[in-house]
């Protein structure tokens, strides 16, 4: 795990290079490669949203993966989501904690937001030590019944030319990719020829996929080369290729199956440091193969770099001098399928009638634990399914500089079409790039932010200490005061410089604290306390706008005509006053009133609400005369599994083990079992997973209330009215997808017009427990619905599938 330990010990490491001045170059950069990689990783984020565009004032369901290049990161346990509007003004930030490297959440859009898009950028504090390029941004559609305000500009056309491997060369054969967009950002299909200075006709371009294409060409002494091309409206214009160099080396790479194939040319005169070259084979900063190329008498060398045993991914090679000067560099995707893990979906019960009732199971085979998210909605509202996905977000766009369309297209097929697309994506676009000069000066990267190892703490600074004497062995007394009034007590001891810090809490939304000084009552009016929860204070207000990104809107205009039809039925509804829409509470407990009470009543901070089972004991005659708690839970909580050989009790749900709790703090089955049952106030069931639990709640949690008396208002209001108090902020708290049950007679809106039918974050499946069953009802009006399933297991392997039910 990467902590202030190792950062010491690459410091140490870092001097001791320093000094070894006689190391010769090539050790240096391949000691400085395995600092990067074991020390400096990088994360790579997907978002799987329940749907690819929003009506206005609906609500963004949204689930956060992250990867970094072991797998499953271990570098951050937070992460942080901003909105911006359509002028790149913040509209607000959200914190959740990570749960084997995901995150759910949810943004209401607001009733007043008339934006056709959007934006969504999602960081942790370790991502933001990298390239702002490599931080991940979506641009979400937004359906408003208003006309843009403004008239974007016509589309512009450009054409960008890329030789192979960087540079042409005089009298060497090189392959030049080309790319031609425009100024939204969109790919523009043109013709052209390529002349030379003397108008004479070379080559004809030819596009392959999504305005990209190749051409051959070897340069000649004293000439220059243009492309002369027209877009769709007739413009015509002309591009310069870059002007070739006298002396110097392409590196040009093809793939079969097994291996890629470097060819290494070099022109008739070099100077010396040319004659001895290295190439180097590297993929997520770790260097794999080093290759050394003599060319002192060959024009021409051949080598075969070994791919089928990596890694899926970017594969880059770099060419150096014998004085380590780069001299081309050229990516390559490998695509080994070993980066997916097979997850099916079963469905079981199709009723694509009026309210129908769908039941349909996710199976995987493999043993391996897994953490998926899975959306069903009305398939005709969204039907660009490559457009993005978590195969193409990790794997692809996380490693490529600037937009690529339709990215989800190159990793959804092993057609040779599509990879040699592909290959024409790793020709014309940047990449992360390695800086060579600082690798051989020693030179470690920059950070800003060490990773985020630990979840929230309550923290501070007491200032003012010497102003009062007896300040040795301070402690300070602390009311956390909750949302729900619900109270925690604690005694926090103070360094003899000021510092206290508290890891042990954890809670949603924010929490009064409210706080005096145990032993020296004269520091309560000399003293001043900073709090801190030790998350990251953001001041990134703006984000920066494009036309492009204004126009990076709808491409489907199929979709864009559904939306438009469930957002005028919407509205229909609104105007006579008739439309009662289906109600999504803040967190939804699944619970009756009574139930509802109670649970208010007794659970606190991370206990309070969630997605849960409540059982009231106190109303329940069947309570008082059960054995245990246990025997009073069998059979009540479908999925719970609950079994005993003596006075043993064993637990089972999804696989797992739940975490017991009793008054909301960690306890054993065997102390369970001695309760009377006359003494349970409210058990709470919930659902895996339960972020309260230390070690990740895989199995759910099942918390037990002992009843309370007027002793729960002990350090009530008067004591608190005689203490200094401040507020401080937890993570955010977010809505539970609400899924009607048509079956039950009380839930019957007069209407249903969701486009999303099911939305949930956490599937999850291991050995003992690898299919999961999903239940959901139809809406009023969908006769084609869209399953997609995304997610990630334990040894950071990802999976996708859909599938349309009809």
């Amino acid at each position: 795990m990467w902590n202030m330990k190792n950062f010491l010990k690459v410091t140490l490491l870092m001097i001791t290079l320093s000094s070894q001045y006689e190391m010769v170059k090539a050790q240096k950069i391949d000691s400085m490669m395995n600092i990067y990689y074991n020390f400096f990783p990088k994360e790579r984020f997907h978002v799987h949203f329940d749907k690819n565009s929003y009506n206005k004032e609906e609500t963004i369901w949204y689930k956060v993966y992250i990867l970094d290049d072991e797998g499953i990161t271990k570098l951050s346990k937070s992460v942080y989501v901003q909105w911006y509007d359509t002028t790149g003004k913040i509209i607000t930030q959200t914190v959740a904690p990570l749960y084997q490297s995901t995150a759910k959440g949810s943004y209401e859009l607001p009733a007043d937001y008339t934006g056709n898009f959007i934006r969504m950028k999602v960081f942790t504090k370790w991502a933001l030590n990298d390239d702002p390029d490599f931080i991940y941004t979506k641009d979400i559609v937004i359906n408003n019944d208003n006309p843009p305000v403004n008239k974007l500009p016509k589309p512009i056309t450009f054409l960008d030319v890329f030789p192979e491997g960087g540079d042409l060369i005089l009298g060497v054969n090189s392959r030049v990719a080309f790319k031609a967009y425009n100024n939204y950002g969109k790919p523009v299909v043109i013709k052209g020829i390529l002349m030379n200075d003397k108008n004479k006709t070379l080559d004809t371009l030819k596009i392959a996929h999504d305005g990209m294409g190749s051409f051959y060409l070897t340069p000649k002494p004293n000439e220059k080369y243009f492309i002369k091309w027209t877009d769709p409206s007739n413009s015509t214009s002309t591009t310069n290729l870059p002007i070739s160099k006298n002396q110097g080396a392409v590196l040009s790479i093809k793939a079969t199956n097994e291996a890629a194939l470097v060819k290494i040319e070099r022109s008739q005169l070099i100077p010396d440091n040319f004659k001895q070259l290295t190439l180097l084979v590297h993929q997520n900063q770790q260097l794999l193969y080093s290759v050394s190329i003599n060319t002192t008498e060959k024009l021409l060398s051949n080598t075969s770099i070994p791919i089928s045993e990596l890694n899926t991914g970017v594969l880059q090679f770099s060419l150096f001098t014998s004085d380590w000067i780069p001299v081309a560099e050229r990516i390559l995707f490998i695509n080994n399928r070993y980066h997916e893990f097979g997850a099916k979906i079963i469905p079981q019960l199709t009723a694509l009638t009026k309210r129908g009732k769908n039941v349909f199971d996710v199976y995987v085979s493999d043993t391996t634990e897994t953490n998926m998210s899975v959306a069903v909605i009305d398939a005709s509202v969204d039907t660009s399914l490559s457009y993005t996905t978590i195969y193409s977000d990790l794997l692809l766009s996380n490693e490529i500089r600037g937009r690529v369309h339709n990215p989800g297209y190159y990793l959804a097929s092993d057609a040779d079409s599509v990879m040699n697309h592909l290959d024409l994506v790793m020709l014309t676009h940047g990449w992360r790039r390695i800086d060579w000069d600082k690798m051989k000066k020693n030179i470690s990267p920059t950070l800003q932010y060490l990773p985020e190892n630990e979840r929230m703490k309550i923290s501070g600074k007491v200032y003012g200490l010497k102003m009062a004497s007896g300040t040795d062995n301070m402690m300070l007394n602390m009311i956390l005061q909750y949302k729900d009034s619900s109270k925690n007590f604690i005694f926090q001891p103070i360094g003899k410089d000021g510092t206290f810090e508290n890891r042990d809490l954890f809670f949603y939304d924010t929490v009064r604290i409210y706080y005096s000084f145990n032993q020296n009552q004269k520091l309560n009016d000399v003293a001043t306390i900073q709090f801190d929860n030790g998350m990251l204070k953001f001041s990134d207000k703006t984000s920066t706008i494009t036309d492009q990104d204004r126009f990076y809107t709808w491409s489907d205009s199929l979709a864009k005509s559904r939306m438009a039809y469930f957002l005028k039925l919407q509205e229909d509804w609104k105007k006579r006053s008739q439309y009662k829409t289906l109600q999504e509470v803040l967190v939804k407990t699944r619970v009756k009133p009574k139930e509802d009470a109670v649970d208010k009543q007794y659970a606190t901070g991370m206990f309070s609400g969630g997605d849960a089972y409540v059982f009231d004991l106190t109303s329940d005659p069947a309570a008082q005369t059960g054995f245990d708690i246990f025997t009073y839970l069998q059979s009540r909580v479908p999925g719970l599994q609950i079994s005993r050989s003596g006075m043993n009790v064993s637990m089972s749900w999804r696989g797992a083990t739940p975490d017991l709790f009793l008054d909301q703090m960690p306890s054993q089955s065997t102390m369970l079992q001695t309760l009377a049952m006359q003494d349970i106030a409210m058990v709470k069931v919930f659902r895996p997973p339960f972020f309260g639990s230390i070690g990740g709640g895989a199995g759910g949690a099942i918390a037990i209330y002992t009843k309370k008396g007027s002793s729960r208002n002990a350090g009530g209001n008067k004591s608190n009215k005689e203490m200094f108090s401040t507020i401080l902020g937890g993570y955010s708290r977010f809505k539970e997808f609400y899924n009607p049950q048509y079956d039950n007679p009380g839930e019957n809106p007069e209407t249903d017009i969701r486009t999303t039918l099911y939305w949930n974050p956490y599937v999850m499946t291991n050995k003992k427990s690898p299919r999961y069953r999903i239940q959901f009802f139809n809406n009023d009006l969908s006769k084609r619905l869209l399953i997609v399933l995304e997610g990630i297991n334990a040894d950071g392997k990802i999976t996708r599938t859909t599938k349309i039910l009809e």
